[in-house]
């Protein structure tokens, strides 16, 4: 009976994720999904607390404790981080759930070594999946949230040739899996140890060549593996709530590794090999042939508050200066003097797909307001003004006619069609693709340098001038 109780329990929580994610695919929902995808995960949680257990009843003073402490730094981790450093904290979450997947597999095979288990072959190979994923997940994550972090620099944990080295590794990490898993009659714990070993050297080299543009699809790629290591851990412990979050997990990485890949018009194999935002790509010194054509705040302002359709291009500067309510404002200046205001969003604008979805809903801007990358270049020959904030690689015109270029074949945002373009930076400096942008000199377009937080205050200031 009480086991039927707990099953019961947990389908509601598997129905309350799949929901729940199912509402986070829209800003208008997507807080109720994550509420009633926590809902799920807490009662899950309960109910596993009242599975009958035998061979060490007392343990759960390390289960509250536990519960109590990763509670803690979770919630203070949500609270302080910051939107633009988002990747990072998913990265870091990410690790430390492959971390766990890991160290139960240890555990098991551990015990097996020792003779205090006995597995069939289902088993023995269940474990020694849970235990390469998880390691490779764990130590990958942690790498890939140093380089985003601006810890660690491609070039100190890069060697030369070092695809070369990663296969050498992945081989022997494989010849080793395989050896363990045929002498399961006889285990060795340090060839399990070698195994673990070998994997966590492997997550972390897998990672090392990849440049920084492509980090956000590798941490979904290592979601998807950290998914599949859960569902992997389910399979041991016949938990039908980890299996199928495990699931949920790794089928949403695939996916939106996936959709990240065609954003920019590339395999997953030319990501993970590639080294797109490297930054050994040298931008092109133009600035003796090509000079770039400045706008003052005045003129901006009169341009804008006269236009009848305006189209903003946030990008990843946007988000660090926290500019999207000054955005915002700017937004309510024009719209009540009758211009209609819409926002073009690439689908990997910031650094995650709906980084800039959910920035902007921070500030209130309404969904509708939102166009997509094709309708906004539906949009774009009709748009008297675009204004691009912060963004470059993703507006770059070399992504059509310069088959040199590392984003060329990219989709990109085609606001070069529009009557007029200003481009708001902090200076000339090239993207992640490491290539000095075109439109920079392109005969339509115009530069306002400076943080984007206090230019768009002085541009409100002047658009308040003209509208008293």
């Amino acid at each position: 009976m009480l086991i039927t109780a707990i099953n019961l329990v947990y389908l509601i929580g598997a129905t309350s994720f799949v929901i729940g994610l199912k509402q986070m695919s829209s800003p208008d929902t997507a807080r109720k999904g994550n509420v009633l995808a926590t809902f799920g995960m807490v009662i899950a949680i309960l109910a596993t607390l009242f599975i009958p257990i035998t061979d060490a009843p007392n343990n759960y003073l390390w289960i509250f404790g536990a519960m109590i402490l990763g509670g803690i730094i979770g919630y203070i981790s949500a609270v302080k981080i910051e939107m633009t450093a988002m990747p990072q904290m998913v990265s870091v979450f990410n690790g430390l759930g492959g971390a766990c997947a890991a160290v139960l597999a240890s555990t098991e095979l551990t015990q097996y070594a020792n003779g205090a288990t006995i597995l069939n072959k289902g088993q023995l190979l269940i474990l020694l999946i849970t235990l390469l994923i998880g390691a490779i997940a764990f130590t990958g994550s942690m790498l890939a949230y140093a380089k985003l972090q601006g810890l660690v620099k491609d070039r100190h944990v890069t060697f030369p040739k070092h695809n070369i080295v990663n296969l050498i590794l992945l081989g022997a990490l494989l010849a080793m899996s395989v050896f363990v898993y045929l002498n399961m009659g006889d285990p060795t714990l340090w060839y399990i140890v070698l195994v673990l070993v070998l994997a966590l050297l492997y997550g972390f080299s897998f990672v090392a060549p990849i440049g920084g543009a492509d980090m956000p699809v590798v941490i979904s790629l290592l979601n998807a593996f950290t998914g599949l290591s859960a569902a992997a851990a389910g399979l041991i412990y016949d938990n039908k709530i980890m299996l199928v979050g495990g699931i949920l997990v790794g089928s949403a990485g695939i996916i939106l590794t996936v959709l990240m890949c065609e954003a920019m018009n590339r395999s997953l194999l030319n990501v993970l090999i590639g080294g797109f935002g490297d930054n050994n790509h040298k931008a092109e010194d133009n600035g003796d042939k090509q000079l770039a054509k400045e706008i003052t705040y005045t003129d901006l302002a009169i341009q804008l508050y006269y236009s009848e359709t305006v189209l903003i291009v946030p990008g990843y500067g946007l988000a660090v200066a926290q500019a999207q309510k000054v955005v915002k404002r700017l937004d309510n200046l024009l719209s009540a003097n009758g211009v209609d205001v819409k926002y073009a969003i690439h689908p990997v604008a910031g650094r995650m797909p709906g980084h800039m979805n959910v920035l902007l809903a921070e500030a209130d801007i309404p969904y509708p307001k939102l166009l997509d990358m094709e309708d906004a270049n539906e949009a774009l020959p009709n748009t008297d003004m675009v204004l691009v904030i912060g963004a470059n690689d993703v507006v770059n015109p070399a992504a059509y006619d310069d088959p040199a270029s590392p984003v060329y074949g990219m989709p990109v945002i085609n606001v070069w069609e529009a009557k007029n373009v200003v481009v708001m930076k902090r200076s000339m400096n090239p993207g992640y693709a490491g290539i000095q942008n075109q439109l920079f000199f392109h005969h339509k377009t115009k530069m306002l340098f400076g943080d984007a937080k206090s230019t768009l205050e002085q541009l409100n200031d002047e658009v308040k001038i003209l509208d008293t």
